[in-house]
């Protein structure tokens, strides 16, 4: 062969060659950037899965700290329950204890409770069986005296006590202690109420005003009060009749007022006889008697 003809062939052959070589070579590489391209797929999804686990494990490490929390409170309020039932229990137990030792205590102060319940409601009765008898006593002297002035005489209940009282300007003159028959008529009157109560007792009191007083025999106005009511206790005794052990006579002076002093009207109110009907207490202590034995 000649040497040109070599000479081509091996140009040719090396032209060849290097035309194959480089379309390889871009295959290759475009099979390299695709490859690159999955992997960097590939590696961006393993990041975002390894967020995931990341977030999710935080979230479980923070529901793991809040249940362990709960589970911490839950304990102590087990702890308090605990405590509070061995507590009650210990309660319970000494209650118990108190009951069975003193149940018989107990018992018999029920039956005193229970028996003073009884008594006291024997005493009101008693009382409001009393409180009837006054009003029918007022009710009794009120229509015996008739439409009297109630100025010149006035009965009233006070406190469970019968109060009769009579003004001075009818029973008596201006600085006397005699009785006027005016006023023996009004007396003879109350004398006849108070004889149908034959255990009543009574007190006649003489009352006056502040005004001195100094007419020997007498001296002042304990004097006048005192004459006062045993002039009223006489007339009731001896021209009535009504027992004297049952009538006691006291003078009160100035010193128990209705009114001021002050003023004309106000003296003139301050200066009477008041009868009271005493309570009974007698008969009020023997009620209670055979009650206390209970």
């Amino acid at each position: 062969m000649k040497p040109q003809a070599l000479l081509a062939a091996s140009v040719s052959a090396f032209l060849l060659f290097s035309c194959v070589s480089n379309k390889k070579f871009k295959t290759m590489e475009s099979m390299a950037q695709a490859r690159f391209d999955s992997l960097m797929k590939e590696y961006s999804a393993l990041q975002r899965d390894l967020k995931i686990c990341n977030d999710t494990s935080a979230s479980v490490t923070q529901q793991r700290s809040d249940l362990q929390k709960q589970v911490d409170d839950l304990n102590k309020q087990i702890a308090f329950l605990k405590e509070n039932n061995t507590t009650a229990l210990k309660q319970l137990q000494d209650m118990s204890v108190i009951s069975s030792a003193q149940a018989a205590s107990i018992n018999k102060s029920l039956e005193t409770i229970g028996a003073k319940d009884a008594y006291i409601m024997d005493l009101q009765k008693e009382m409001a069986r009393k409180d009837s008898l006054n009003m029918a006593l007022v009710l009794n002297l009120k229509g015996a005296i008739g439409d009297l002035n109630d100025k010149d005489i006035n009965i009233k209940v006070d406190k469970g006590v019968v109060y009769i009282d009579i003004s001075d300007k009818l029973l008596f003159k201006s600085g006397s202690y005699v009785v006027t028959d005016r006023a023996k008529e009004v007396l003879g009157k109350v004398a006849l109420v108070l004889k149908g109560q034959p255990d009543t007792e009574f007190m006649v009191e003489g009352h006056t005003d502040n005004v001195p007083y100094n007419r020997p025999p007498l001296i002042d106005n304990w004097d006048l009060s005192v004459k006062r009511a045993t002039a009223v206790v006489r007339i009731l005794q001896n021209k009535y009749g009504l027992p004297p052990a049952h009538i006691t006579a006291a003078g009160r002076s100035e010193y128990i007022n209705v009114a001021s002093n002050d003023t004309k009207d106000g003296r003139a109110a301050n200066r009477r006889t008041r009868i009271v009907i005493l309570p009974q207490l007698d008969q009020f202590f023997k009620l209670l008697e055979p009650k206390s034995t209970r």
